[in-house]
């Protein structure tokens, strides 16, 4: 839509439609729909209970040794009690909103799905379709979907064939005198030679003024015939700034939680789905359920379950700590030439290889081999996803960005295909990496990246924590599992025992460089071999089969399946191959809750995209550059475009977005008043698109998840923890890539 709208609350929490009156002159065959029921389970969770008989010579001791553990957990507050005393009163104002929450229940439960019948007709040139909407009222919009032969990817061509629908309304004055109808918008939609494909597309009208709405659909063909078609209508009843309003505070809240680290992510990001699909439920356009499970990106979360399944199995092998012995080796005891080493692998892998594969492969490695060097793996995984980030952006099939924008054949067609593509983003992004190490050598200029702590200490603390989620992961339905969940708290309760009696002895020692790494390599290829050479062969070679098939699937076009099924296959045939009896083991090594937290993401997102924010920041942009003076109007252009493109990345879903933004930008190249090449423009959405995603923890599916696997690890680092260094280096990444840009298109003037 374009144009502005005026924010109207009224009309925003105005009744539901009622239905629809309508009239037709050609022949209408009314679809029924069935309406979907939502049926919610309460599921009670037990809490931790012992048998009385099976500890009754031991409870005395357990008493004594929980007691002991809450003033260990008590012990760390006194340190920073201004710190807790501020997440106490947040935690305080989260309770209190937890009452406020149930309103979004309400809301969400009286509003029913909005599932209106579809319409089938027939439409021609000497015979046309008439509807009259005699019950609009108060509402604001009008979205009409229909479906029918329509040509997919054009974008303001002409074309011989193609279906006007036109709305039209009669203004209610009161006059009895026989009013003319007055057309107040036009919609063409191009017809495609093939009629057996449906395509739906969708459109929201603003109607000015209250009185009957006149829909008419009139078909231009070049041979008699008639075009089937499909149509259903729907009222909403806020204006687009009223959604796109709503959208942004739906968006700050859930950031809200995740920065302040209010409630974990996953929670934090279904919470924003279920408000974002109450407010579709106040506007009219509340989906159906499964409409919000067509919106979930299952490839997305096959990959990430497949790979999850073959790294869990690959680390039974031993060769996690192998490699991380070879590359201490290969570094020579210097852990900046280690650090840079493993960023320059993993920005070469994910150029070729998806980002989130890379860093599915790379995090046990960079987990176990900081383990062994006493590092803080944190830092290191961080440096690794944002050159993992900025290496995706190098080639068509690096991030999911690149591909879509790749695969749009109305791109090709004007000469952006595969090759060109790559050439022209590779020399950049080179450029970018070139920068981009010495700045993130300035950013950990003061920051220690060995661990404060004798290594003797860290160990422990680690299994400590290792322990204690693995009693946590236990639930006590049985005598056997009580007893085997009161076992293993006593032995975190020991183990804590003597981690206090550690830390009132040991001498805090760090040092910055290892003068004696001959010796500890030796003492560490005696500690750390690989275990299982027989299932190490098999892992290798299935894996070795997924990686190429990912390539051959981005360059050979015979090949029907994609990266989800291709994981999802490797991992059922070495499963098979290794003879896992303990299936449990491996499920529990599953980040589920970054499956759920990317499930929720894509239905938050696609929720915030029916209620116009991504669609508003692109015409938005668009208007912006239209004002700009001829002369300037490519340089603005490409800023505002790369600049744009990178602070929604990093709040947003880049996918959506990129989807969104590239008929915008076509219709700014054919506009003969803007008079714009087309490729700085994409070239600008995929470099802000890509490298926006180091912005922000939740920017890029590559950032979430490192940070999965290393909390199962127990080196989880928050949204803070990674703004810090991700937002500065996405801003010099950035001005670099603009720079290259500019430099490119305006100055050496390279748009053909």
């Amino acid at each position: 839509m374009q144009g502005r709208y005026h924010f109207n609350f009224s009309k925003f929490f105005s009744s539901r439609s009622k239905n629809t009156v309508f009239t037709e002159k050609t022949p209408l065959l009314k679809v029924s729909s069935e309406e979907n029921g939502l049926q919610c389970v309460a599921l009670h969770n037990p809490d931790f209970t012992t048998d009385d008989d099976s500890w009754d010579n031991s409870s005395a001791e357990f008493e004594q040794r929980f007691q002991l553990e809450s003033e260990m957990t008590s012990f760390p507050r006194s340190a920073s009690s201004e710190k807790y005393e501020i997440l106490d009163s947040l935690q305080v104002k989260f309770n209190l909103s937890k009452m406020r929450s149930f309103a979004v229940f309400i809301l969400f439960g009286i509003y029913p799905d909005q599932g209106m019948p579809w319409q089938m007709l027939a439409v021609s040139s000497l015979e046309s379709f008439s509807m009259n909407l005699t019950d609009f009222r108060d509402s604001a919009l009008l979205k009409l979907d229909i479906g029918g032969p329509f040509e997919a990817q054009v974008v303001n061509e002409q074309t011989e064939e193609y279906i006007i629908v036109q709305i039209s309304q009669n203004e209610d004055t009161g006059s009895r005198r026989r009013r003319q109808q007055q057309v107040v918008y036009n919609w063409s939609l191009p017809l495609s030679s093939r009629r057996n494909q449906q395509i739906i597309t969708t459109r929201t009208f603003q109607i000015p003024n209250r009185g009957t709405i006149f829909i008419n659909i009139q078909a231009f063909l070049q041979e008699s015939g008639s075009v089937p078609l499909s149509m259903k209508h729907q009222y909403l009843h806020a204006n687009i700034e009223a959604q796109v309003t709503v959208a942004s505070i739906i968006l700050v809240g859930v950031y809200v939680l995740i920065i302040l680290e209010i409630v974990h992510r996953t929670l934090a990001a279904m919470l924003g789905s279920l408000a974002a699909l109450a407010a579709l439920a106040i506007v009219g356009e509340r989906p159906s359920m499964v409409k919000v499970v067509e919106w979930i990106d299952y490839e997305t979360l096959a990959l990430l379950f497949g790979m999850m399944v073959l790294v869990a199995i690959f680390s039974e092998t031993g060769f996690f700590d192998y490699c991380a012995v070879k590359a201490y080796r290969f570094s020579r005891g210097k852990v900046w030439a280690m650090i840079t080493l493993l960023c320059l692998i993993a920005a070469i892998l994910s150029a070729f290889l998806d980002n989130v594969t890379t860093m599915l492969l790379f995090t046990p490695v960079t987990i176990r081999l900081c383990e062994v060097l006493n590092l803080d793996p944190r830092h290191v995984l961080i440096a690794e996803v944002i050159f993992t980030n900025i290496g995706g952006a190098a080639t068509a099939v690096g991030d999911p960005p690149n591909v879509i924008i790749v695969s749009k054949q109305e791109l090709r067609k004007r000469g952006l295909d595969f090759a060109a593509f790559t050439g022209h983003m590779f020399l950049g992004i080179c450029l970018v990496v070139l920068v981009s190490f010495p700045f993130l050598r300035l950013l950990y200029w003061n920051k220690k990246l060995y661990n404060k702590e004798p290594s003797e200490i860290v160990e422990l603390k680690h299994e400590i924590y290792v322990w204690r989620l693995t009693a946590q992961r236990i639930n006590p339905a049985s005598r056997e599992e009580t007893a085997v969940k009161c076992l293993l708290m006593q032995k975190v309760l020991t183990l804590e025992m003597l981690l206090r009696k550690k830390l009132r002895t040991f001498h805090r020692q760090i040092s910055q460089e290892d003068k004696n790494w001959e010796t500890n390599i030796q003492e560490l290829q005696k500690k750390h071999r690989i275990t299982d050479k027989i299932l190490l062969i098999k892992c290798l070679t299935v894996l070795g089969c997924v990686i190429l098939m990912f390539f051959l699937n981005s360059f050979v076009p015979g090949i029907y399946l994609d990266l989800g099924w291709i994981a999802m296959l490797g991992a059922l045939w070495l499963l098979v191959l290794a003879d896992i009896h303990d299936f449990e083991m491996i499920l529990n090594r599953v980040e589920w809750a970054t499956l759920l937290f990317f499930a929720a993401l894509f239905v938050l997102m696609e929720a915030l995209a029916h209620l116009h924010l991504i669609d508003y920041i692109g015409e938005q942009t668009a208007l912006l550059i239209k004002v700009v003076p001829e002369d300037q109007r490519l340089a603005v252009a490409i800023i505002l475009v790369l600049w744009v493109s990178a602070l929604a990345s990093s709040v947003i879903d880049n996918i959506p977005f990129t989807a969104t933004m590239i008929p915008v930008l076509l219709n700014l190249s054919k506009d003969p008043d803007v008079n714009l090449p087309m490729k700085p423009l994409i070239f600008s959405l995929a470099m802000g698109a890509c490298l926006g995603g180091n912005g922000t923890l939740i920017g890029a599916s590559a950032n979430v998840v490192c940070a999965g696997i290393a909390e199962q690890h127990g080196y989880g680092f928050s949204f803070m923890e990674f703004f810090r260094l991700g937002f500065p280096m996405m801003i010099v990444s950035c001005t670099v890539g603009m720079c290259y840009l500019l430099v490119a298109h305006v100055v050496v003037g390279w748009n053909s």
